[in-house]
């Protein structure tokens, strides 16, 4: 069944905290819900559909509906790291169109920061933490880390296609001209080429700019039926595509760090939402490390594999001058990255671009068609990757 037009965004939300010390995780998924219900124009008893991913504590998608009182016909609670999100809300709208529910709920909620200092409530994780993941005993005995494996990433796609750190820190210094007009953004400040370059080393060959910010705070979204959206007064966002797909590297026998599940999860998208990538106007793409931009931007077939480094050396990510707008609220790298699953803000900023609500110096003036696109766990290795498509109406 395609859910093609089949449900509508009606309500979104970003905490505006970055910081977090006084508040629990539960809460900040509460908040959440609540904004985006004001937003729609709902109340929590419209809610017959929740969706979260791992962040949510306790028994995830089962203990927050208690602790938010609601009642249920469907719930969800899959987990695929930085892209769990995005699938939602592709899984949300399949639910609403097979009649599973009408109002479906999707929250995001983290504090990385305190977790660094302490403070507990960080991030959620696999049952057991990180031994129990099945390549713990092959991969992490080697002192890995999430840096390490992107810095791979960047280090092979320079080796194979030329590509420069100056053009990786192109998407970096894209971003920060967008969160110059976010007043909740982490990072405010613009930045050039050479402070991106010229910052500390963190993992060969990416620096310290070329990693995201670590945030407290998250997100919410609601997904409905086409007769309920109708029925509210907020600008029409409806949902036309969506594609998910899983990378491995099968045990090393299919081990190539220059792509990503993109290049699965794209063509499914297009396909359902019958466009293409030339067709969409504004796009919200996952930004853990420059890098899983410039990666996710080739596969999706923005530009060529292998001319992502020019493709954003010429300026193109910048809202007003390039020819694809992204992340126009900054993003990971310089606005908001709660836990390690901050897809939901790829989400709410590709809705507000497409409803005309984004900060006016960086809205794109015909937004008609957006993407949202996320990829979580190792870029170039085992990760998950999810891409939706969402048409104004």
């Amino acid at each position: 069944m395609s859910i093609k037009g089949k449900a509508y965004i009606a309500g979104v939300y970003e905490h505006p905290l970055r910081d977090a010390p006084n508040i629990s995780t539960a809460q900040i998924h509460a908040e959440c819900a609540k904004g985006a219900l004001e937003d729609a124009g709902l109340t929590k008893d419209d809610i017959d559909g929740y969706f979260c991913a791992g962040d949510a504590p306790g028994f995830g998608a089962m203990s927050m509906a208690d602790y938010m009182g609601l009642k249920l016909r469907h719930m969800d609670s899959t987990e695929t790291g930085g892209s769990s999100y995005i699938l939602h809300v592709g899984h949300a709208a399949q639910a609403i169109a097979e009649g599973k529910c009408s109002v479906a709920l999707i929250t995001l909620a983290g504090r990385p920061r305190q977790a660094r200092m302490g403070g507990g409530g960080g991030r959620g994780g696999p049952p057991g933490g990180a031994s129990d993941v099945p390549e713990a005993g092959f991969e992490n005995i080697w002192g890995g880390s999430t840096h390490n494996t992107y810095g791979m990433c960047a280090m092979r796609h320079m080796h194979d296609y030329g590509t420069t750190a100056e053009q990786l820190a192109w998407i970096k210094v894209a971003a920060s001209h967008h969160a110059q007009w976010n007043d909740h953004a982490f990072l405010r400040d613009v930045v050039t080429v050479e402070d991106v370059i010229n910052s500390p080393m963190i993992a060969d060959p990416l620096h310290r700019l070329d990693c995201c910010v670590v945030t407290d705070g998250g997100g919410a979204v609601i997904v409905t039926t086409p007769e309920i959206a109708k029925s509210l007064k907020r600008p029409l966002v409806k949902v036309i595509g969506a594609g998910e797909a899983p990378k491995g590297p099968r045990g090393g026998l299919d081990l190539d760090l220059t792509y990503s599940g993109a290049v699965w999860s794209g063509p499914i998208a297009f396909e359902e939402a019958g466009v293409t990538p030339a067709d969409i106007k504004y796009a919200s793409i996952y930004d853990s490390f420059t890098i899983t931009v410039l990666m996710q931007l080739e596969d999706l077939g923005f530009c060529k594999k292998g001319e992502g480094g020019k493709f954003v050396a010429d300026g193109n990510l910048i809202s007003g001058v390039g020819k694809l707008p992204f992340n126009t609220d900054g993003g990971g790298l310089c606005n908001n990255h709660p836990t390690n699953r901050g897809g939901i803000t790829k989400v709410i900023e590709a809705v507000r671009q497409a409803r005309g609500e984004a900060h006016p110096k960086v809205q794109v003036p015909d937004p008609s068609l957006v993407l949202a696109h996320g990829t979580g766990g190792s870029l170039g290795t085992r990760h998950g990757a999810a891409t939706l498509i969402m048409e104004r109406e």
